[in-house]
């Protein structure tokens, strides 16, 4: 394969040549899908340019290549993470409209709060901004660990902000919570294990303090989706029905029943179909009920996640079939219909939609390295003397592909062509292996095969033959590009990974011009899996990404979307690549450009990264210092050099872990 940087673009011919006349930047939308999964926060701008439209209800755009090329002047490195912070305002407002108009609409007794669920990104300032857009409409947060406990409970200045405390808790964490509540503040702990009912009851008798708490329940519904099996009886966590008639004995013993005032239950993250949240949320409903008539006053009824974001755009297996006011409309009406049925009042509804809310206002923006195209022949190509029969073959027939007319061939003839082409191939792999073929005549052959498949593949798509033969896909995933992007999968698009999860990626400008490469993306990690496998388009074939070829001297950014959820949290330390610089910009019709930033979070140097895994500079240093001692000591070196080794080596300490892309360096790649 032959490595292109962006300084090397090598003139080969694209393995899909088209013409570029008749491209529009509609066309580039349709293409990446970005009007489908965007939410009408992302659009593309006249100068073929992805822009994002922070504010509802307002034309203001922000180019994205600016915010990008302000960055470089600051010095910014990249890949980095742009926050735009408004959007996630606009997503937290939206979510909240969204249910009260399902209120108003179904005539619902009793408000909404949005609870967001900090596991999703617990960053400081992403948990800043969405309370801080949640204030109006009274939204509280979720915690689900001791360390998550501990960042929540310092965020709850009005006494009316519900904390909602899910997952298994020790008895140190009930004991902060029953704190919690003396200081008058609205933390509820959720019993996930009637054992944990049990222990809160038993430190809130010691203590002598009355306490309130909440119950998941496990239902028989169960959830739809990558997460199905995060409902119904083979819930992680939840109490059995027989156990919340346990609890509910015990309550009665002790004339506790008010202590009970959430009924919980979740479904999994991304529920794909809205039926099974109907289903669910009537099944609680009607638990709900029988515990109010029989006299337990309870508040809230919470829905837990699963408000699912469309990554794709479509209807793709897995992918979500409802809209947002759709979800709060079901919700609503469902838990409506069966407390009026019941003659029971509507309790306070609440969801865990921190997916939602967050997944749309962060951008990665990465930079391709190069790309690694497939070696072709040279359009003069000519046999060397004593071409090996299986080398003669393959150029005849590779001349025949060149000089018959576009038409003149028939669809049959081209797979005929191909088998052939395979066929030789194959030979002269085995030919060099017993020693038959020399090293340069079976690089040629290498060169043809590829000139070969590139023609056979441009031809059949001229022709469209109708069905496409199966070698067509075959061709397809033969001649895509490589391109190397700075970033690792891991760390940023873990979810991609191991979940398969589609992310909408789309280069940030040129969408005014028609991409000619068909790329697949692969990361700076050392692993076969760091790759991109499955891209956002609407092309039928998800296997790759239509790419513009690699210009000399300019960069050429990708945007990443919709990372703002979960991904920006779950990385881990895969090849010791930390997180990534990140910039937080909000909208301001009165700023150049319509934008303002607010700051810029240096990505993680290469000393911290090292500390994570005990390695220290001071010590590290000392041993360089040995090593480079002995060298000079043996006469390999001199002592100056020795030394300038050793400050280089220094210096790499106070470096990002992320390669350092310039466009007009040499030799780059190899």
């Amino acid at each position: 394969m032959t490595a292109v940087t962006p300084d090397n673009t090598k003139a080969t011919a694209s393995a899909d040549p088209t013409p570029a006349s008749g491209w529009t930047v509609a066309d580039a939308a349709e293409l990446y899908r970005i009007d489908r999964w965007s939410d009408g926060f992302f659009h593309v701008n006249e100068s073929g340019h992805v822009a994002v439209r922070p504010f509802e209800n307002s034309d203001l755009s922000i180019d994205i290549m600016d915010v990008v090329s302000e960055l470089r002047r600051r010095g910014v490195r990249f890949p980095t993470l742009l926050r735009f912070q408004d959007v996630l305002r606009a997503r937290v407002q939206r979510l909240s409209r969204a249910f009260a108009e399902a209120i108003r609409e179904f005539g619902y007794q009793s408000p909404y709060r949005a609870i967001y669920p900090i596991k999703v990104n617990q960053l400081h300032e992403v948990v800043e901004e969405v309370l801080d857009a949640g204030k109006p409409f009274g939204l509280g947060l979720e915690c689900g660990s001791r360390a998550e406990l501990v960042a929540t409970v310092a965020h709850l200045n009005s006494d009316e902000t519900p904390l909602v405390c899910n997952g298994v808790k020790d008895r140190r964490m009930l004991s902060l919570v029953l704190s919690m509540q003396e200081l008058g503040k609205n933390v509820i702990p959720v019993m996930e294990k009637y054992a944990e009912f049990e222990e809160l009851m038993d430190i809130a008798a010691e203590r002598g303090v009355a306490t309130q708490f909440g119950v998941r329940v496990r239902l028989r519904t169960a959830g739809a989706g990558k997460w199905a099996e995060s409902g119904g009886y083979q819930s992680k966590f939840g109490i059995s029905l027989p156990e919340l008639l346990k609890v509910i004995e015990r309550l009665e013993e002790s004339a506790a029943g008010h202590r009970l005032v959430l009924m919980h239950f979740h479904l999994g993250s991304q529920i794909a179909q809205i039926t099974q949240l109907k289903q669910a949320a009537k099944e609680l409903a009607q638990t709900y009920a029988e515990l109010i008539s029989a006299g337990l006053p309870i508040q809230y009824i919470d829905v837990g996640g699963g408000l699912g974001v469309n990554y794709t755009g479509g209807f793709e297996e897995g992918q979500i079939n409802y809209g947002l006011q759709e979800y709060a409309n079901s919700v609503v009406s469902a838990i409506k219909e069966v407390c009026d049925d019941r003659g029971v009042p509507h309790p306070i509804l609440m969801s865990e939609s921190g997916r939602a809310m967050t997944a749309h206002h962060s951008v990665l923006v990465v930079e391709a390295l190069g790309a690694f195209q497939k070696d072709r022949a040279d359009p003069d190509i000519a046999l060397p003397e004593g071409a090996s029969r299986t080398l003669q073959r393959m150029y005849e027939l590779l001349e025949w592909l060149r000089t018959s007319g576009d038409r003149e061939i028939r669809s049959r003839e081209l797979i005929e062509a191909y088998h052939d082409v395979v066929e030789f191939h194959e030979d002269a792999h085995t030919m060099f292996n017993m020693g038959y073929l020399s090293l340069r005549q079976n690089a040629l052959i290498e060169r043809m095969y590829w000139s070969s498949c590139s023609a056979i593949l441009r031809r059949l798509r001229l022709l469209e033959p109708h069905p496409m033969p199966p070698e067509y896909d075959q061709l397809q995933e033969l001649l895509v590009d490589h391109y190397l992007i700075d970033f690792s999968v891991f760390q940023s698009v873990l979810d991609h990974w191991a979940i398969k999860q589609p992310f909408p990626i789309v280069p940030l400008d040129r969408l005014d011009e028609r991409p000619t490469r068909r790329a697949l993306l692969v990361d700076m990690t050392c692993d076969s899996d760091g790759k991109i496998t499955e891209y956002v388009s609407s092309n039928d074939d998800k296997k790759f990404l239509e790419l513009h070829p690699l210009e000399p001297g300019e960069p050429y950014c990708l945007g990443i979307f919709l990372v703002g959820a979960y991904q920006d949290i779950m990385g881990d330390a895969h090849n010791l690549f930390g997180r990534v610089t990140e910039a937080h910009v909000y909208g301001d019709a009165e700023e150049e450009k319509n934008f303002w930033i607010e700051k810029v979070i240096p990505g993680t140097k290469v000393k911290e990264i090292l500390a994570q895994v005990q390695y220290f500079p001071n010590g590290l240093q000392q041993r360089m210092q040995d090593l480079i001692k002995a060298k000079i000591d043996a006469g390999t070196i001199r002592p100056s050099r020795g030394i300038a080794i050793l400050d280089q080596y220094i210096a790499c300490f106070d470096d990002e872990t992320y390669l350092e892309n310039d466009p007009k360096a040499k030799g780059r790649m190899t």
